[in-house]
């Protein structure tokens, strides 16, 4: 039997739950057992805990659904284990280095406990000190194992359930598990610490709790507050059943209802119902109230005071000026301009327009990318929906026949962004913009991340500084409802780079979906309109921007490379869209492609791919065409813009680092052999997970139409798909 058992709920914690189960697999003391909830066989979180339980015989991974809820999850855990303690860590959240040792230690000195309390650390997520708000409530207590009446102040609902470790006898004895619904903490700490007959405390810290940009969960505004009554409720009654002590009882009652008061006296948590809240709190005060119980002092006892009286009119004056307070924080940008002011006020007045969906790819470059595949597959699934695109001035000739579009900056624009149910974009927009209730932002990103991204960039200060106000990252972050990722790697990384509440929608990119669907004729069709010579083979070249550097300057002399390599290639050139649009020409050696309105043609063309550390090879390896990276400055890269993980070490192809070493493995025929092959087998096993061909399908249905999550297509298998073939020239080793 190991010492213990270790359980960790996942749901919607996939982006950090690897550092969870690292800082459990990395202690010192390594008898125990690692006990993964997951919610779903296909889950993200499913997918990052397989890996850990093939690797390690500790890790035993069960499965709760997500309709069980937080508790649910917990409760599946404890009856899985085996171990003779039990910790609780929620998936977000790390054990500090030497935790298990230390508990260990503590369990040796005090002798058989119930409970042994722990400190915690709460982390800032973004900068600030850690607190520890244990430390205090523990610090008075007994040195020893002690009789829980000796430290009245202890009573298990002002700590977390992860702060502390039980014996699993005893809660099995006690048939103690976490009760249903929200603040499930509430009613387990409070229920567990009635029942425990010896305690202690371990005066350092156990668990470090990161705390979320967004806030708790339990904080948001909703229904599910008055679940925090049901454990209060529960506790005391069970309370009174026991016949607890007046001296244990009165601590027990102040901090319950100092957690009810917080909840009531907090204007956002009640939208509605808070009336209702308000008086069930008032009739539990009253029948739950030890004799001789005495309020705290300043406003908080003025609140027990109305609330022991009933007195909701009273209540609400008194949080009067905070309401006040906070619509004065909840100012909305505007544009600037004051006629643009007004226009865009009085349009947010009128009525959101149901049937209104605009889209925006690349701040206004044109119809591109993942919105416009969307766009293209709502004109077939939801004709009724009315389509605007938004492009720069320069850009809106560019646009398909048929496309309605709205020139960015003018009346028009600031008309359909105010009146819009639906928003579509792959970058964001406008600061001013703002976000109204009952619409919907659909955030499609432009590519998987190898750089950093987002909050990430804020170690890098030469990213940090272009990036611009990381606080108009947040806002801007605020704003969306769902994110598009097209594999697991991208739904990590953005839950980690684009802290927010919103859904993360693991169903591809719909710009990817050519892949799957063009035909020989197609790619014939393209290489003619991009000029590539009948029989020659074409690569496609594609850097990526760097940070340090200004303008694009290409690592890589192409009339040289053209001449090492020999006349069966072409090269099509295609610079980052951050610079300056080339001209197309067509013919000859080099064929600049960086003005072509779409990268999916091109790749289409291209027989194989040239790229440093562009998302373009992530998009490509959809093809299963070759790829070859030529990472000429690799290790500076990697420092001044920063990575998610090592490309040299998990590429899609050959590496080159040199122009001669790029240029040998095209004379040699190494650029797509046996080994190159395996490379990119496994680069798609990882990155193209999502890209069957029906991504833009799964979002129509989802977003636009409003379909539930069980009636969209699921994926197709990778071993299923049948990319688009290349042309003819390539001849495959």
């Amino acid at each position: 039997m190991p010492r213990f058992s270790i359980v960790v709920p996942s749901h919607g914690v996939a982006g950090r739950l690897s550092q969870a189960l690292d800082s459990v697999l990395a202690q010192s003391f390594g008898d125990f057992e690692l006990i993964p909830v997951c919610d779903a066989p296909d889950s993200p979180a499913a997918d990052v805990v397989a890996g850990y339980a093939e690797r390690d015989s500790r890790v035993t991974p069960v499965g709760s659904p997500p309709s069980a809820g937080l508790a649910g999850a917990r409760n599946t855990g404890l009856r899985a284990a085996v171990g003779g303690h039990v910790l609780f860590l929620d998936g977000d959240d790390v054990l500090a280095p030497g935790a298990l040792a230390a508990l260990d230690a503590r369990l040796s000195d005090t002798g058989e406990v119930d409970v042994l309390y722990a400190e915690h650390e709460r982390t800032p997520w973004w900068e600030g000190e850690p607190s520890n708000p244990a430390a205090p409530l523990l610090a008075g207590t007994p040195d020893g194992a002690f009789s829980p009446d000796r430290a009245p102040e202890l009573t298990g609902v002002a700590l977390p359930a992860w702060s502390a470790v039980y014996r699993r006898a005893f809660l099995a004895e006690e048939d103690l598990t976490f009760p249903g619904g929200h603040f499930t903490d509430v009613g387990f700490g409070g229920l567990v610490a009635l029942r425990a007959r010896r305690v202690a405390v371990l005066r350092s810290v156990v668990v470090r709790h990161l705390l979320r940009r967004q806030g708790n969960r339990l904080g948001l505004p909703g229904e599910h507050h008055a679940e925090l009554l049901d454990q209060a409720e529960l506790v005391l009654t069970r309370a009174g059943e026991q016949g607890l002590s007046p001296q244990r009882l009165k601590p027990l009652f102040g901090q319950l209802f100092a957690a009810v008061l917080k909840t009531a006296a907090h204007p956002r948590r009640l939208p509605a119902g808070h009336r209702a809240f308000f008086q069930r709190a008032s009739g539990l005060y009253r029948r739950h109230r030890p004799a001789g119980y005495r309020p705290p002092g300043g406003s908080l006892g003025v609140q027990h005071r109305l609330l022991a009286a009933g007195s909701y009119t009273a209540f609400r004056a008194l949080r009067a000026a905070n309401r006040t307070a906070l619509r004065a924080a909840a100012l909305l940008p505007r544009p600037r301009g004051l006629r643009t002011r007004l226009r865009y006020a009085a349009a947010l007045r009128r009525p959101l327009d149901q049937n209104l969906v605009v889209y925006c790819a690349y701040w206004g470059r044109g119809y591109a990318c993942n919105p416009a595949a969307i766009h293209a597959k709502a004109r077939e699934l939801a004709p009724h929906l009315r389509s605007v695109f938004l492009v720069e001035p320069d850009a809106a000739h560019t646009l398909p026949k048929g496309v309605e579009h709205a020139v960015i900056g003018s009346r028009k624009y600031w008309e359909v962004l105010a009146r819009a149910k639906y928003l579509v974009n792959n970058a964001n927009f406008a600061d001013a913009v703002v976000k109204r209730p009952g619409s919907v932002h659909l955030q499609t990103q432009h590519g998987t991340p190898l750089k950093k991204m987002g909050t990430d960039q804020a170690a890098y200060p030469v990213v940090a500084a272009a990036t611009g106000s990381f606080a108009r990252l947040l806002a801007r972050i605020d704003r969306w409802d769902y994110n598009l990722t097209s594999n697991r790697h991208s739904t990590e990384m953005w839950e980690r780079a684009f802290p927010g509440a919103h859904e993360i929608l693991e169903y591809g990119y719909p710009r990817n979906d050519v892949y799957c669907t063009a035909s020989a004729e197609d790619v014939a069709r393209v290489r003619r309109e991009l000029g590539v010579p009948e029989g020659k083979k074409a690569l496609l070249y594609a850097p990526t921007h760097r940070d340090y550097a200004t303008g694009f300057a290409s690592g890589l002399n192409l009339a040289e490379f053209c001449e090492a390599i020999g006349d069966d290639y072409v090269v099509l050139l295609r610079a980052h869209y951050f610079y300056d649009r080339g001209s197309h020409r067509g013919g000859g050696r080099i064929i600049d492609v960086t003005g072509h309105r779409s990268s999916e043609d091109v790749c289409l063309a291209a027989d194989a791919l040239i790229t440093d550390y562009s998302s373009i090879m992530f998009d490509y390896a959809n093809l299963d065409r070759p790829i070859v990276v030529y990472a000429d400055d690799w290790d500076v890269y990697r420092e001044t813009r920063g990575v998610y993980f090592d490309l040299m070490g998990f590429p899609p192809g050959r590496i080159a680092r040199t122009a001669e070493e790029l240029a040998a493995v095209f004379r040699d025929g190494s650029w797509a052999d046996e080994s190159a092959t395996a490379l990119r087998a496994a680069f798609r096993e990882r990155f193209c997970q999502f890209d069957d061909g029906r991504a833009a399908e799964r979002v129509v249905r989802r977003v636009l139409l409003g379909e539930p999550p069980e009636s969209i297509p699921p994926v197709v298998p990778l071993a299923e798909r049948v990319p688009a073939p290349a042309a003819a020239t390539l001849v495959r080793s």
